[in-house]
């Protein structure tokens, strides 16, 4: 059936930002949750840790077949089919009768969701032409920031009136709207040439991804030194270092690493992943401090982490329509990781009395700096990027964001255990806030160390994606990386 007549631009921004919203806010969800959920089940708090790990890992091992399903039997179809299989994995979730099923669901959840990223991201950067990148970016941004913030709102609203299944439940309206407009309104986008399927690229990528996902996640609840912990994380770093090798031999890799290979690209999945390390430990921690320091509820803590998705709304306008064109991705770039690290310093200087609403203002900041580099990063990343290269090179800088993100928490939570969040006094535990600075401080040295790439950035690579309203393109320098992937 012919799709109904309607700016493809708009179509693709609706169903991908609809589905990544979807994605991204069930991981904060869900974690409001988990105590809830140990109690249902009868099972020691300690061991609801299964619920997260298991999407994660389920992520990391479909996240790399994701650009090879995309060309091989197009994006429409693929990103259609992602968002069943993750939507009815909700539902499954929801109806889970023991911890056992709501794992295994949880694992479903994750097949969907390891596609739905790469694969939507290629189709907007297909249908949005460089000089239009910047406002798919600032498209791209609101949705993917903005659901970390409403996670914690709706999962305490849900959880304290209703039951814990509503944050499964709640992703199937989303998943049923996002299935219908994309079946109606996409236009099916010819499959690219995807060659064989790489199987060894799938094995290895998704069972060394996988098992450092496994690793990465329970290191700070095990201890780092547990056999399991090290024994995973060092299978993980063999299989992806014969990964390398494998794919860089092959003609029709799974995982076209050679795209890392242009320095625009390289420069802006590094920087993709520090700041999603940083960003996403410190959305992590600060729930943590509000609730087990300040003793306040999940939806007080929710509300007064919420004002981080009203800064990204209004800094990616500014970031979109003012600054990028007129400071180009090096600038705009470095400034926002400087701005982030800033405010993520002053977050050190939080007590136990401290005014929420100057708190709330400092998330409010954390907002307005975060917009002003993942706009851009997006905007800039692709540019040197051919069509057909775009599918894989979306694989390889969402598997970076995936697992900055899993190691942020990982760091973070390391350093509130080793330190301690709590310590005795007169037989009494109290709030050790000194754990949580130096995690906060952690979480600055992320965004400081982006800036070392952010400065090898060339202006001049992305200079299609900075044009100014009412200003014809500025024609670039260098050529497009090729379908190969190879250096312009």
């Amino acid at each position: 059936m012919p799709a109904i007549p309607l700016n493809q631009k708009i179509a693709v921004g609706a169903v991908f930002v609809s589905a990544m919203f979807m994605n991204i806010m069930d991981i904060t969800i869900v974690n409001v949750a988990l105590p809830t959920i140990g109690r249902n089940f009868h099972i020691a708090p300690t061991a609801v840790d299964g619920i997260v790990i298991a999407y994660l890992v389920s992520l990391a091992v479909f996240i790399p077949a994701s650009g090879w399903l995309g060309d091989r039997f197009g994006a429409k179809r693929v990103l259609i089919s992602a968002i069943v299989v993750f939507t009815t994995g909700s539902v499954l979730c929801g109806l889970a009768q023991n911890l056992s099923e709501l794992v295994l669901f949880r694992i479903v959840q994750g097949a969907g969701g390891g596609m739905l990223a790469p694969v939507g991201m290629a189709m907007l950067y297909r249908v949005f032409p460089p000089a239009e990148r910047i406002r798919a970016a600032s498209i791209l941004t609101v949705g993917t920031t903005l659901a970390p913030a409403i996670g914690p709102v709706l999962g305490g609203l849900l959880v304290t009136d209703l039951t814990w299944r509503w944050v499964f439940f709640v992703n199937l309206p989303i998943g049923i709207a996002a299935v219908t407009f994309g079946a109606l309104c996409l236009e099916r986008s010819a499959p690219q040439e995807a060659g064989v399927f790489d199987l060894p690229g799938f094995v290895l990528g998704g069972s060394g991804l996988g098992l450092l996902m496994y690793g990465v996640s329970e290191g700070p609840l095990k201890d780092w030194s547990s056999p399991t912990v090290l024994t995973t994380c060092a299978g993980g770093v063999l299989l992806l270092s014969v990964l390398i090798v494998v794919e860089l031999r092959s003609s029709h890799p799974m995982i076209d690493l050679r795209v890392l290979a242009g320095r625009l690209f390289r420069s802006s999945s590094a920087i993709i992943f520090l700041t999603s390390a940083g960003f996403l430990g410190t959305l992590y921690l600060i729930p943590l401090y509000f609730q087990d320091a300040r003793g306040l509820t999940a939806l007080q803590s929710g509300l007064s982490t919420f004002p981080e998705a009203f800064g990204v709304m209004l800094g990616a306008q500014f970031a979109s329509r003012l600054i990028y064109p007129r400071l180009g991705p090096r600038r705009h770039i470095t400034a926002g990781l400087v701005g982030l690290a800033a405010i993520m310093f002053l977050f050190t200087k939080v007590g136990l009395t401290t005014n929420l609403w100057l708190i709330r203002c400092g998330m409010f900041g954390l907002g307005l700096m975060v917009a002003q580099i993942f706009v851009p990063t997006q905007a800039a990343s692709f540019a040197m990027i051919s069509p057909a290269a775009t599918g894989r090179a979306s694989t390889i800088f969402n598997t970076g964001r995936q697992v900055g993100s899993a190691v942020g928490v990982a760091i973070l939570s390391t350093v509130l255990i080793g330190i301690g969040s709590t310590e005795a006094a007169g037989g009494i535990a109290h709030p050790n806030l000194r754990a949580y600075h130096w995690a906060f401080a952690t979480a600055a040295l992320f965004a400081l160390a982006a800036t070392w790439f952010s400065l090898r950035i060339h202006d001049s690579d992305a200079a299609e994606t900075m044009v100014r309203r009412g200003h014809p393109p500025v024609p670039a320098t260098d050529q497009p990386v090729p379908v190969s992937g190879s250096v312009a």
